[in-house]
């Protein structure tokens, strides 16, 4: 594994996989979801509640395969989507619609968000794991529509008690950062307890944005 990749060389370097038949799109997607939910039970066993946030892309698809992975783990999991199932890429439609056959999709919404984290802590959940699987290395500006839900969700948390403490672990990288540059892309991008990414760090994660972040990097098999 390279120590450091863009978001450009690996795209690159994932592509030449599927194109050489190395492994197929949905095996990459299923060995990236897989290494998110073993970092997640490694360090946030506990909760055994979350919310997955998954976005339009690939990111999205990763999304959903943790979903899935979690409920089969005995997991009460809540999935969230930003986008249309028909404008999805092949690999995270065919992960959603598998996803489908174990619970609910809701449309990523801060109403929805609210509604579901009341209704976690009124059932006794003190802390859940929120998976932001928005956009990870492809993110372009402006970013401040689709993070409006998660803020909402985190301002009502601290501000009124509202939900379970949240954990946040992001896929790739935390949603409203530029992966090469570090860029933001929002007024206020995403928080992160926990970042999985796959294959190599971007060089996003050497910044100092997130020198306090614990990083994982899961082999894909690239």
């Amino acid at each position: 594994m390279s120590e450091i990749l863009t978001g450009a060389e690996m795209r690159a370097l994932e592509n030449h996989a599927i194109e050489s038949r190395q492994v197929s799109g949905l095996g990459l997607m299923e060995r990236a979801g897989e290494g998110v939910v073993e970092a997640i039970l490694a360090q946030f066993a506990t909760p055994q509640c979350a919310a997955i946030l998954c976005g339009p892309g690939n990111n999205g698809g990763d999304g959903f395969v943790i979903a899935r992975l979690l409920y089969a783990r005995g997991w009460v999991v809540h999935v969230f989507f930003l986008g249309s199932p028909e404008r999805l890429p092949p690999d995270a439609r065919a992960n959603l619609l598998r996803w489908a056959e174990c619970g609910p999709v809701m449309p990523y919404t801060a109403e929805n968000l609210l509604a579901t984290a009341a209704a976690a802590k009124a059932k006794g959940a003190q802390e859940w794991i929120i998976v932001d699987a928005l956009f990870g290395i492809g993110q372009r500006a402006p970013l401040d529509e689709a993070l409006a839900p998660l803020n909402a969700l985190i301002d009502a948390t601290f501000s009124e008690n509202l939900g379970p403490a949240p954990i946040v672990v992001s896929v790739d990288l935390p949603t409203g950062y530029n992966t090469d540059t570090g860029e933001t892309l929002a007024k206020r991008p995403a928080p992160s307890d926990l970042i999985v990414t796959f294959h190599s760090a971007k060089p996003l994660h050497r910044m100092p944005h997130l020198a306090d972040v614990p990083l994982v990097i899961v082999d894909i098999g690239l």
